[in-house]
């Protein structure tokens, strides 16, 4: 989206017109030592190509395996009405973080601070336009919501990571699409869904977390030669997904019902053939990838946090980074089941590091009339009134709040206790059948 001068004569304006030249010649520079080649094709990350595949390969991982799982709690119209619904409202709150990604810059620029060795990060975002009590909100939400997501799991520097992940989920979800309509719907199967507010809820938080796959945005935007062209990225990707989970999902959960009740993961109901173990396989090694992604924001802020972001030797790099890997796969050993996980994040984390947290920053960077005026970016040709922004803004969080995180968080956490009674912590075989005369409990 192009810089704009809000008001004519403005004092600022020529300020902004040579930060705004400042920048695009920094963007202009990165593009021109990145010749179009073969190599960089596959190993460059600063085109929109390769945010698009960042986006999109980050946005669906394990997540694909399930959804049908919340369709059973949520039943079929109300699990393509909130795949909709927050597939949009996650490409709006997208969009916000990247606005107030360009007007941190702009307004950094004309300190004439410089970026060059410096990745820019959302709480820096939120230091740098709202003081240090939004960077302390935006660094316990995000860094808790990314370690949680590296252990049922930004920069993707290298486009055929991204490629190649966004190919094995590709396959994985219409793999799952193919085999369930192959299959047929299993005898007497029943498709009673919604029964209770509890499984409603978690089913809604799980759909949350799965379109809340942009906590990584301004490091994304930060790696890319022009990141204002960011803005329709992110929503492009989510339409991309859509045509992976919502035709996946469906075809699950018209086939076994539910069955899926008792079954958060897809594959278990699926008979044991090649297609089945290439799309396992597949998803494990795009679980190491994603792993990777949501993993390289933590290393960022604690390299950060011990002053080695920019030492140039990657033993000592790797060494400083043990503290954070460590305890992730932790984690992972102690709760191996990743789709109550999944709700439970989406509730308590992913609802303000992805929703409230960008809309609240944005409506209270721009509350001032001068903010207004001088804003680096222009209000988009769909909405351009900021009454009208402040009115979207407002029912995102109101929503989310209450939805979100309020009935979201109290659902996903009974069902997350619900796993850990049943199954125990280092469960060594989940949802395996029940060996001994004791059941588990409903």
């Amino acid at each position: 989206m192009a810089t704009s001068k809000q008001v004519e004569g403005s004092s600022f304006s020529g300020m902004n017109q040579t930060v705004n030249e400042s920048i695009e010649r920094d963007e202009e520079e990165k593009g021109n030592q990145s010749p179009l080649s073969f190599k960089s094709l596959l190993w460059h990350g600063g085109s929109v190509y390769d945010a698009w595949f960042s986006c999109a390969s980050n946005q669906v991982a394990q997540v694909l395996l399930t959804l049908p799982y919340s369709f059973s709690q949520l039943g079929m119209l109300s699990g393509i009405i909130f795949q909709v619904f927050y597939g949009i409202i996650g490409s709006w709150t997208a969009y916000l973080i990247s606005i107030l990604y360009v007007e941190y810059r702009s307004r950094k620029e004309k300190e004439n601070v410089s970026f060059k060795n410096h990745v820019i990060q959302w709480f820096e975002v939120l230091d740098g336009l709202l003081g240090p009590y939004w960077k302390a909100a935006g660094l316990a939400f995000n860094c808790t919501f990314l370690l949680f997501g590296s252990v049922i799991q930004l920069i993707a520097c290298a486009r055929i990571w991204s490629f190649l992940g966004l190919g094995m989920t590709t396959y994985t979800a219409w793999y799952l699409t193919i085999a369930a309509l192959l299959h047929g719907q299993v005898e007497g199967v029943q498709h009673s869904g919604p029964t209770k507010m509890v499984l409603y809820f978690t089913g809604a938080t799980n759909i949350l977390y799965t379109f809340g796959g942009h906590a990584v945005t301004v490091e994304i935007m930060d790696a890319m030669w022009k990141p204002r062209k960011f803005e329709l990225i992110y929503l492009i990707a989510t339409l991309y997904v859509f045509t992976l989970t919502i035709p996946s999902a469906t075809a699950v959960y018209w086939a076994f019902g539910d069955q899926l009740l008792s079954h958060s993961n897809a594959f278990s109901l699926l008979p044991t053939n090649g297609w089945r173990t290439t799309a396992v396989v597949l998803m494990l090694i795009h679980q190491f990838i994603t792993f990777g992604f949501a993993c390289t924001p933590l290393y960022f802020v604690w390299e950060k946090v011990i002053g080695m972001h920019e030492t140039k030797s990657m033993c000592l790099r790797a060494l400083a980074r043990l503290p954070v890997v460590i305890p992730i796969w932790f984690l992972a050993i102690i709760f191996p089941f990743f789709g109550p996980i999944n709700s439970a994040v989406g509730a308590l984390l992913v609802s303000f590091t992805v929703y409230i947290i960008p809309s609240l920053a944005h409506m209270l960077t721009f509350r001032s009339a001068s903010a207004r005026q001088n804003a680096a970016e222009k209000l988009p040709i769909f909405l351009p009134s900021w009454a009208a922004m402040y009115v979207v803004n407002s029912f995102i969080v109101v929503w989310v709040l209450v939805i979100g995180f309020g009935f979201g968080g109290w659902a996903s956490m009974a069902n997350f206790i619900k796993q850990v009674d049943t199954f125990g912590l280092f469960a060594k075989c989940y949802q395996c059948p029940s060996q001994g005369p004791a059941t588990p409990h409903h």
